[in-house]
């Protein structure tokens, strides 16, 4: 047996399903005692989180298996590393997390749909398993404080939550046609936002504290020092760090308007807000309100991203247009400038001639299928594609590769159908969070995401892994395992829905290929 084999197969045996519960049961219990107010019990709950092995393990797994952005170099040049390398980065964490030294960041831009470019600061893997560490202890007592109408970057909810807000406010029992928005941006929310605010309004032990302290204070290696104000974009905890401190601007106005029927209803997603008024709001005060909270934490609204607009006039928020009818009835639809994003990438995807027009056909399916789950609850009667779906079918032909009949069944896979209703999701209830333990409710939540073989087979396993037996945590990677490793073989029996983990570790009987999950993210499978 090979070192390299022996390395990979201690890492596969760890107890990954034990780890997995310690740090599941201690993040549940700290979001309890948040909730209960009980200070003292979190502080204690996280310091056990914080010193236990599970804890370590996981947050070297996440950032250098599962998260996306694994192959993203920081200011060392690592990437994804190998299990030597991992078991070496828990064993860093294990014995030096409490005097933890947070290197510089690596700076990279990336190009802004206004000319601009947003500046990311990346994290060496070592510091974002260490991020990830902090993480799991601050998330779960951040969420027992987080507002109901906050959706962006948090676990179990998401834009479709908005949207659904968004119907219920506006349709016409919500009389939608007599109210106005105040749609709002912040400017360079991430770069900006005060330290002083972060830290003093994340509840971490005082090691912990320190350790985030030097994270967000790291500079940019070649350009600065020290950060003075922000939280680097980019790195594992920053946009949990941002959402601590804009909570309960969604409440800004309740101390004017105290009636509940009377009270203006704020919408969060990250740093993108809408405030929904009445014709009996001032929404001059409604914006200076919203402003003083942002200047408190060093912030400031970009005014040419802030708008005014009457629901009958249609605004675009988050990819999709909402508009209110003359006749007071509500319909949602993607964005001009999605659908136009969308209608360029087909035929740059059909153009790209890196790669074989079989290739081309695949990943334009993918690229459909992706723009149309997100859009699932948006009207698309008069989205379909169709000048996009010739347009690929008179190019397939000019290939002189495929007949009629060819071609035809190359446009059904080039461009997948995928079901649709309008405003059919369903909200999450309240301001519930994963961390409260239900896990039936969030299982059977999550469920929903996912139609066909995938749905049924998750139904038949009670939302539950086949491999490691947990139920799917929200957020959990979900991918399709052929048992036999026959990707030809789609008898029900053949097939499992396993844990992105869990599936990693499954014996290799072919070539990996790429799958897709209901979101469209491309993976490997055995």
């Amino acid at each position: 047996m090979t070192t390299l084999k022996m390395e990979v197969d201690n890492w596969k045996a760890l107890p990954w399903k034990r780890f997995q519960k310690v740090v599941f049961r201690l993040q549940t219990r700290i979001y309890k005692a948040r909730k209960n107010g009980d200070r003292k019990l979190v502080n204690k709950l996280q310091k056990l989180l914080l010193n236990s092995k599970a804890a370590k393990y996981l947050a070297v797994r996440q950032v250098t298996q599962l998260n996306q952005g694994k192959a993203t170099a920081g200011g060392d040049g690592k990437t994804a590393l190998n299990c030597k390398e991992r078991m070496q980065l828990t064993q860093d964490l294990l014995t030096g997390w409490k005097k933890w030294e947070h290197r510089k960041l690596r700076r990279v831009n990336i190009p802004k749909k206004d000319g601009t470019q947003r500046k990311l600061g990346i994290p060496t893997i070592g510091d974002r398993a260490y991020q990830c560490l902090l993480k799991y202890a601050l998330e779960p007592a951040a969420e027992a404080t987080f507002h109901g109408n906050s959706y962006g970057f948090r676990p179990g909810r998401g834009t479709h939550d908005v949207q659904k807000r968004l119907f219920t406010a506006l349709n016409s029992q919500g009389r939608g046609i007599t109210k106005t928005i105040l749609e709002m941006d912040i400017e360079k929310c991430f770069d900006q936002i005060s330290h002083e605010t972060i830290l003093e309004k994340t509840e971490l032990p005082k090691i912990a504290l320190k350790g985030l302290r030097l994270a967000i204070k790291a500079g940019v290696r070649g350009e600065f020092p020290t950060s003075t104000a922000g939280t680097p974009q980019g790195g594992v905890i920053s946009p949990l760090l941002a959402n601590i401190a804009l909570n309960g601007i969604e409440e800004v106005t309740d101390g004017i308007y105290k009636r509940i029927n009377h009270k203006v209803l704020c919408l969060r997603y990250a740093d993108d807000l809408v405030f929904i008024c009445k014709p009996e709001h001032n929404i001059a005060l409604v914006k200076e309100q919203a402003s003083k909270f942002l200047e408190e934490r060093g912030l400031k609204i970009k005014e040419s991203k802030t708008h005014i607009v009457k629901f009958t006039d249609g605004f675009d928020f988050l990819g999709w247009n909402f508009k209110v009818k003359p006749n007071g009835k509500f319909i949602s639809t993607p964005s001009k400038e999605n659908t136009a994003k969308v209608k360029a990438k087909i035929k740059a995807t059909m153009k790209d001639s890196r790669f074989t027009l079989e290739q081309r056909i695949t990943k334009c399916g993918s690229l459909i299928r992706g723009w149309r789950n997100y859009n699932r609850y948006c009207d698309l009667s008069s989205h379909d594609l169709w000048a996009q779906n010739y347009w690929t079918w008179k190019y397939i032909r000019k290939q002189g590769k495929y007949d009629r009949q060819g071609t035809d069944k190359l446009i059904k896979k080039s461009f997948p159908s995928v079901p649709w209703k309008v405003n059919a999701h369903i909200n999450v209830t309240g301001d519930k969070s994963p961390f409260d333990g239900d896990l039936s409710y969030w299982a059977k939540r999550e469920n929903k995401n996912y139609s066909g073989i995938h749905a049924s087979l998750l139904k038949q396993q009670n939302h539950q892994c086949k491999a490691c037996g947990l139920t799917f945590f929200s957020g959990d990677k979900v991918e399709l395992h052929h048992a036999d490793g026959n990707h030809g073989n789609w008898n029900k029996s053949n097939l499992q829905m396993l844990h992105r983990h869990c599936h990693q570790h499954q014996p290799i009987y072919g070539k990996a290929r790429v799958a897709r999950n209901h979101n469209d993210v491309k993976v490997e499978i055995d």
